[in-house]
């Protein structure tokens, strides 16, 4: 007889999860139930894309759902520009529709940064990502940079890790946020923030510039994703993306938080919802200055074009 919970039919639950993983499918929907009251606030009524692993392939992501998706999986349409389609995303928004995920080896969860049929973003993020050779107390001290820079702005974060070798930093906003201010508001910061010490921290959005400083990632805006809080990653030994005190953040690493130990080291309380300020306007300055910096994807895309053409003039 086939395993099941919450009328939800579970099968080959004692396969690795993926390659060096240390865990099953069963480590993954246990982990799943368990944290499920907390991992549902901050998935509830954005579109969700998911990262799955199916025995010998490579990872990938989903956004559309597939068509044998159970009817009660709660989902909102939204018009691809890209693609010129509509695509059909999950919500959420329940326990069993977080069951039904981790029984298709959905093992990480990227909700948009907006909720469904809104368009104002709901935090401001900043993702600082150490280089290659470096290691996650890079990311950390540049995560004190962005955190005096919006203290002193008057618009506190909370902190946790990125589940991978990097930190995340996010910020609750009011709820009329424009997405164009609010994408300004993030390149300030980052800006702001690499003027402290250039030394440690980049802005450069081509990898081959950052010359081994951690990169502040200001672009998580508007169609982008951020893993979840709480959402395992696809990495070995199965680390989740943990919330931190400030306090505490020299003295963890990414690999203290797996599917195997979370839910212990949360208990009965939720870290991030308590890590959580309130929401926050825009500072006027962070929003004025922001406006003034280029687009790092756009800008980078026109610097990658001039590189190569100077690379064919020389090579002629």
């Amino acid at each position: 007889m086939a395993d099941e919970r919450d009328g939800v039919p579970l099968t080959n639950l004692d396969q690795e999860l993926f390659p060096d993983a240390g865990v099953t499918k069963r480590d993954l929907i246990d982990y799943l139930d368990a944290m499920a009251d907390r991992l549902i606030p901050v998935l509830r009524d954005r579109p969700l894309s998911v990262i799955r692993v199916l025995r010998g392939q490579d990872q990938f992501m989903q956004k559309n759902l597939p068509k044998y998706t159970p009817d009660w999986v709660p989902r909102t349409k939204i018009w691809a520009d890209a693609s010129h389609r509509e695509v059909t995303y999950a919500l959420g928004n329940d326990r069993r529709t977080l069951l039904w995920f981790g029984n298709q080896r959905a093992v990480e969860y990227h909700p948009a940064l907006m909720l469904a049929g809104s368009h104002h973003p709901t935090h401001l993020i900043m993702d600082l990502d150490p280089p290659e050779n470096g290691g996650f107390r890079l990311a950390v001290a540049a995560a004190r940079l962005v955190q005096q820079v919006l203290t002193e702005a008057g618009m506190p974060g909370a902190v946790k890790t990125s589940g991978s070798k990097g930190v995340h930093v996010f910020v609750p906003l009011a709820p009329d946020a424009a997405p164009e201010d609010v994408a300004a508001v993030q390149r300030a910061v980052a800006a702001r923030a690499e003027r402290l010490d250039p030394d440690l921290a980049t802005t450069a959005f081509i990898k081959e510039d950052r010359h081994g400083k951690v990169f502040l990632d200001a672009t998580r805006a508007g169609g982008a994703t951020v893993v979840a809080a709480y959402s395992p990653r696809i990495r070995p030994g199965a680390p989740v993306s943990f919330p931190v005190d400030w306090a505490d953040l020299d003295s963890v690493t990414p690999g203290d938080f797996t599917v195997r130990n979370a839910a212990g080291l949360a208990g009965d309380r939720d870290p991030w919802a308590e890590a959580l300020p309130g929401p926050v306007p825009l500072e006027k300055g962070l929003v004025e200055e922001g406006h003034t910096i280029p687009v790092a994807r756009v800008q980078a895309m026109h610097e990658g074009k001039r590189r190569a053409r100077a690379k064919r003039a020389a090579q002629e």
